[in-house]
């Protein structure tokens, strides 16, 4: 049976900050989240341009095997990051994380690196974390020194390890392979979600809202409720059967969206 997805994103520069540096895109097969890397040069710069280098994906066909043009893909978005650096001097040091997950008619295709995360809630089952953390506080767990629990509250919980960066462009992020099932529900976030919502939350909202883009406006909306001091970005993407309409158009937000000047397509969503 083939697939289709429906998705929806949602971003605010959260409680505390004057800007937003996440970026996402929420498309017809394929959904974004970028962060970029606090402390760095122009870490908006960074997470729109990865972004909308990633965004026309969604409109090829994808022809040969769908991680070998993911990779593609975002190698091309490192070199764009390298090239821009390389031509805007005050940028050079710029980086961001990456999830991009990319649907094909049976399967999806995820890329990951940094501390933005991937969830999978399965048709009936438990919300899991399917991305593992590009962080110093993921190395100390993974090497028995601290809990998973320790993790959440470590002072230095928000120091990445993997980015795309302008100074490094040999970067790989992680690619996985996963099937495509209809009913699954997937989440993808910035930390300014993850680090405020509890699982459970997250889950709660997930099986409560029916729709990806009332889905992705009610994580952002809790995480902005709970406090969230970071910039918090949700793109919410709902595994249907082939031939379901998608309810709503492909859509920018956060940083990558700064320069859109045409209306909003969520405009009349209440």
């Amino acid at each position: 049976m083939s697939v289709a997805v429906v998705t929806g994103a949602r971003s605010d520069r959260g409680t505390v900050r004057e800007n937003n540096e996440d970026s996402g895109y929420s498309g017809r097969r394929l959904a974004l989240v970028a962060d970029g890397v606090g402390g760095n040069a122009a870490g908006e710069v960074a997470s729109g341009l990865v972004i909308r280098t990633l965004q026309p994906l969604d409109d090829q066909p994808v022809q040969g095997g769908p991680e070998e043009v993911l990779g593609d893909a975002v190698r091309r978005a490192q070199r764009a990051l390298s090239d821009h650096a390389a031509a805007h001097p005050a940028t050079a040091g710029m980086a961001t994380t990456l999830t991009a997950l990319l649907v094909t008619d049976h399967d999806l295709v995820l890329a990951h690196v940094g501390d933005s995360r991937a969830y999978l809630r399965p048709s009936g089952g438990d919300l899991r974390q399917v991305t593992r953390d590009d962080t110093y506080v993921q190395l100390l767990v993974d090497a028995g020194h601290i809990t998973e629990d320790q993790a959440e509250t470590h002072p230095m919980r928000h120091v990445i390890t993997g980015s795309l960066s302008a100074d490094d462009a040999n970067t790989a992020p992680a690619l996985t392979h996963h099937p495509a099932r209809a009913g699954d529900r997937w989440l993808l976030c910035s930390d300014g979600l993850s680090g405020v919502l509890t699982t459970e939350t997250i889950q709660w909202v997930m099986d409560q809202e029916p729709a990806s883009w009332p889905c992705a406006a009610r994580l952002v909306e809790l995480a902005l409720r709970a406090g969230a001091t970071d910039n918090v970005t949700a793109v919410v993407v709902d595994v249907v059967r082939e031939g379901c309409v998608l309810p709503f158009p492909p859509r920018l937000v956060g940083a990558a969206a700064a320069t859109w000047t045409g209306p909003d397509p969520y405009d009349d969503v209440v």
